[in-house]
């Protein structure tokens, strides 16, 4: 095999084997394995001891759980919420469904090794971050895909890859707080931007199923990330494509039938759970939470101290920089792109707590970055003059060592879970001694 040509695939490898050692470092040892699911995670998780061991879809394990055999005061929360007078998840089921061949493994892997069966003991938390690693790696692997089908070259790719991982918070997601929903997403959006992508250029039927597969596993893991639909545009290229496409949906009206009949009884699955916890098939689980659409905190979301996405994530400002080939070269992608942008930033940005919690920088756009990555590699690969590229490189790599430190500056609460301000971001500055 020609090593030149399999670049990406081995830095993929690399990539994965030092997210591994990360890991295991971060995770697996004394009694950290405890700390892997914590907040939300532990609601996302729940739904596979609830129906394998617990077969109670009301959580009456709940206190047994969290309150007696594993409390931690630190650790401890509260992921259920109420409806028509019972007890359910707040959460949606979708993580913990592609979760599942690895919550089995556990089961049994404490069968063999004589561990409590009861969801939580170590080998379950030890698999669950060995499913972030795995989904990490699907999600990259289709990333080189995408990134492929733009025509970019190996090295271009390779770095690219090395900039989404490292650049990015997605590392935090994969090894920090790894049992949240979002390298999950990440991994089936980039198969949908793949399976998109190569349904453009194709044209073939079998996308479709493909196509309503992972979007309805995207939706089951989060509604709201049903908004990558409206990325069809850009990935389509151009308006010609984008109403070829269409036009064959119709023309293969079998196969988009039974692509439809797939998808409703993948995104079913939730409103069948809710059936048999509640009586009823529709449940707003978030109780008074909700989105102002009338007061969206567009700026802060993407600026502010607190949890900008471009002061804690710069690399994904830069990548911006390649909409420059597209307004010279393809409108209709530069008008598709930022109309996306917009969009998400305008929805996410209106939910009620716009900074949406505990997190390192704006955890929410976590699943759409290999659409800043494709950006990212369009500036990479059409830069000519050598000293202007040199440049963009030098700085991309400067980027992947300020989101390093900037995430063990999470890590060890130099940046505040939520209360960071002006004054405390430059006081901490580039500092990595632990306080």
């Amino acid at each position: 095999m020609n090593i030149k040509n399999s670049l990406s695939n081995i830095t993929i490898g690399v990539i994965i084997l030092i997210m591994t050692f990360v890991s295991s470092n971060l995770n697996w040892g004394k009694d950290h394995w405890k700390g892997i699911l914590e907040a939300d995670a532990k609601g996302y998780y729940a739904y596979l001891p609830a129906i394998f061991i617990y077969h109670d879809l009301n959580f009456g394990f709940f206190e047994k759980i969290e309150k007696e055999k594993y409390y931690d005061k630190n650790l401890y929360y509260d992921y259920t919420s109420g409806s028509n007078g019972k007890r359910i998840n707040k959460y949606y089921c979708g993580t913990a469904l592609v979760q599942l061949p690895f919550f089995l493994i556990a089961h049994y892997s404490s069968y063999l090794l004589n561990f409590d069966m009861d969801g939580y003991t170590k080998p379950y938390p030890i698999l669950i971050s060995i499913a972030a690693l795995f989904y990490l790696w699907i999600g990259l692997l289709f990333l080189n895909l995408t990134l492929k089908t733009y025509h970019f070259s190996e090295r271009t790719r390779a770095f690219t890859l090395i900039a989404s991982v490292f650049g990015t918070h997605l590392f935090y997601y994969s090894v920090g707080e790894l049992g949240m929903s979002h390298v999950y997403s990440f991994a089936f959006m980039n198969m949908f931007i793949y399976f998109l992508r190569q349904y453009f250029i194709l044209f073939k039927k079998k996308q479709l199923l493909l196509l309503a597969i992972t979007l309805g596993i995207i939706i089951l893991i989060r509604p709201i990330n049903g908004l990558i639909l409206f990325i069809i545009p850009f990935v389509a290229g151009n308006y010609t494509n984008l109403k070829n496409g269409i036009k064959k949906i119709m023309n293969y009206k079998k196969q988009s039938l039974f692509a439809f009949i797939v998808f409703t009884l993948i995104i079913s699955i939730q409103f069948i759970i809710y059936k048999i916890s509640t009586d009823q098939y529709l449940v707003y689980s978030y109780g008074d939470e909700g989105f102002n659409f009338m007061s969206p905190q567009i700026f802060n979301i993407l600026f502010s101290y607190k949890k900008g996405l471009f002061l804690y994530t710069p690399i994904l400002l830069l990548s911006l920089t390649g909409a420059y080939f597209l307004w010279k070269n393809a409108r209709f992608e530069f008008y598709s792109f930022f109309g996306f942008f917009f969009l998400i930033t305008y929805i996410l940005s209106s939910w009620w707590c716009w900074y949406y919690g505990g997190s390192f920088s704006s955890r929410v756009y976590v699943e759409y970055i290999a659409v800043f990555m494709i950006l990212l590699g369009t500036l990479i690969e059409r830069v000519n003059r050598k000293w202007i590229r040199n440049m963009f490189i030098s700085s991309i790599i400067a980027l992947i060592v300020i989101c390093q430190i900037q995430t063990y500056q999470y890590r060890y609460y130099l940046i505040h879970w939520s209360e960071m301000t002006k004054e405390k971001y430059w006081d901490v500055f580039m500092k990595i001694e632990k306080e």
